[in-house]
């Protein structure tokens, strides 16, 4: 009897090696077989697009530094330089875009910003400046362009994005990538356009994702990792337990409550 059972111990773990090898579900793009190829190519412009309430950074320099100086404000805040990464840009402040998409903009005065990428505004206060500076150089970046990631990855977060063109992929190892319990063919990014809450489910089992709109993020957007089966079974067991432990408790302080009053009776 022993026997029989240690042989069919042996076969049902034979039997889930096998398959866990076939089904590898922690494996991303699972169409990739090949050892090398090609990615499908994004369609469309997918750069961050500036939004009323967005900080942006811009810095503007030339090889006489004097000739660009009325262009750049001092920073009063110190706090702010940490979201310059070149130590070579001027020191400036930032700007807040208005609820009508403009910022005050030294000597040119009020830009509209909103619904343009950094590259465009950069070009856009270049062509002003060269007007009286020769070869002056734009730089423009955003300070508080953030998502939010939730759901099954290591370390949940507001991530804030440090280039354009940010991606899932981006956002995901910047909190440490999926964990096990994690659906690499459920993740949803959901995004606020034009009043309204949308969502779209990316499977990142498949290098198709790299043709989905929802690819690349948005400012504010919410990146949400479905948990598998595994991890809500888990999750049962241990609140079950927990009620029980719970029911265990009181139970057992009531006993002693009730002990106590008796002997307290007879005595």
């Amino acid at each position: 009897m022993k026997s029989r059972l240690v042989i069919m111990m042996i076969a049902a773990a034979t039997l889930l090696s096998c398959t866990s090898t076939k089904d590898n579900t922690l494996a991303y793009f699972r169409d990739l077989e090949q050892p090398s190829g090609s990615l499908p190519n994004p369609q469309g412009d997918y750069s961050i697009r500036i939004q009323p309430d967005d900080e942006l950074v811009i810095s503007v320099t030339s090889v006489v530094p004097e000739a660009t100086a009325a262009y750049n404000v001092p920073m009063d805040n110190p706090a702010t330089r940490s979201s310059i990464r070149s130590q070579t840009q001027p020191r400036t402040q930032t700007y807040i875009v208005d609820d009508q998409g403009y910022i005050m903009f030294p000597v040119l005065g009020r830009l509209k910003v909103a619904g343009k990428t950094m590259n465009q505004i950069a070009e856009e206060i270049s062509a002003q400046v060269s007007k009286d500076v020769k070869d002056p150089y734009v730089r423009v970046d955003i300070v508080n362009f953030s998502v939010d990631v939730m759901g099954e990855v290591r370390a949940p977060q507001r991530v804030y994005a440090g280039h354009q063109n940010f991606t899932v992929l981006d956002a995901l190892s910047q909190c440490g990538d999926l964990t096990e319990f994690g659906k690499r063919d459920r993740v949803f990014v959901i995004r606020t356009e034009e009043g309204k809450r949308n969502y779209h489910r990316l499977d990142l089992n498949s290098s198709d994702v790299f043709n989905s709109p929802y690819f690349y993020l948005k400012q504010h957007d919410v990146v949400y990792v479905e948990p598998n089966q595994i991890r809500i079974d888990n999750s049962k067991y241990n609140q079950n337990n927990a009620f029980k432990l719970s029911v265990i408790s009181t139970v057992v302080s009531s006993v002693s409550v009730i002990a106590s009053l008796i002997i307290a009776l007879v005595r």
